[in-house]
């Protein structure tokens, strides 16, 4: 298997553990504080990752690499996770997930500021349409779903698209999972601290499907996801591999029916199908 193949295959693993995220998020949210939920998630998965790098006698990275890894720790670690609970506040997990159209764009902008790549204008243009469908979409709705909530979203995907690229440079020297562990164990100190001082007065009447989301939040969002995609974003390229988050809100919205009931419109399903035909065009052109 060539190095690019392998990066699409470890890419579409990342993708299909992101897509659990919102819903998992949004059951999580129903009954703990946001807050309490992006720094709890951090905490767990941080002490995870401390555990796996001790155990496997992972040198520590150089100081050169601590800036990069804070910029991941901000943007995956607590940016991303903190905004997108803040923001399922507002909106269904169905809603929301459509914005994640937006990611491939924000990710493939970082990877030429950060990465160096530079693909050719066509990519520019099916990835621009790809993110003018997610903006029609969101007009269309008149915004009157949440002003607050679609602003919020914008917001994570930005800072999301920044993480993904600074961790996709970084794995290319540290490695995929060592990259996320470490941007997890830098975060530690400051999401345990905070985690204790945000902890409800008590855990009694927290449902099992709340427990769950934080659960997968905690494992497979914020640390087994990662150990996928970056390895997939550093083998296979960061803007093109990046396009394989559009297929992201297929796999989201159909876990939000599934799991959560929530409606699933046509207009959603259309709007993802057409970011999922502008991804096509966009990978013929990546490099």
């Amino acid at each position: 298997m060539d190095k690019a193949t392998g990066g699409w295959i470890s890419g579409f693993i990342g993708v299909l553990i992101f897509s659990g995220s919102l819903p998992a998020t949004r059951m999580a949210v129903l009954q703990f504080d946001p807050i309490f939920l992006t720094v709890a998630r951090a905490t767990i998965a941080g002490m995870l990752a401390l555990a796996l790098l001790l155990m496997m006698k992972q040198k520590r990275p150089s100081g050169r690499d601590l800036a990069a890894l804070a910029v991941v720790a901000g943007g995956v670690v607590l940016g991303f996770p903190l905004l997108t609970a803040l923001a399922l506040q507002h909106v269904t997990s169905a809603h929301s997930i459509v914005f994640i159209g937006l990611l491939p764009l924000a990710t493939a902008i970082f990877g030429v500021l950060r990465g160096g790549e530079r693909p050719r204008p066509a990519f520019w243009i099916f990835s621009g349409l790809g993110s003018a469908a997610v903006a029609g979409f969101a007009l269309s709705q008149g915004l009157t779903a949440s002003p607050t909530g679609d602003l919020l979203m914008l917001a994570a995907v930005l800072v999301c698209g920044l993480g993904y690229a600074e961790g996709a440079r970084l794995s290319r020297t540290l490695g995929g999972w060592q990259v996320i562990s470490w941007a997890l164990v830098l975060s530690l100190p400051v999401m345990l601290v905070v985690a204790l001082y945000c902890r409800p007065p008590s855990f009694d009447g927290i449902a099992a499907p709340a427990w769950l989301g934080l659960g997968y939040v905690s494992l497979f969002s914020m640390l087994i996801g990662f150990v996928f995609w970056y390895r997939g974003l550093a083998l296979g390229g960061i803007a093109a591999v990046g396009q394989l988050q559009l297929l992201q809100p297929i796999f989201g919205l159909a876990l939000a029916a599934w799991l959560l009931g929530e409606p699933v419109s046509w207009t959603m399903l259309v709007v993802t199908l057409a970011v999922i035909a502008c991804v096509a065009g966009a990978r013929r052109f990546a490099r």
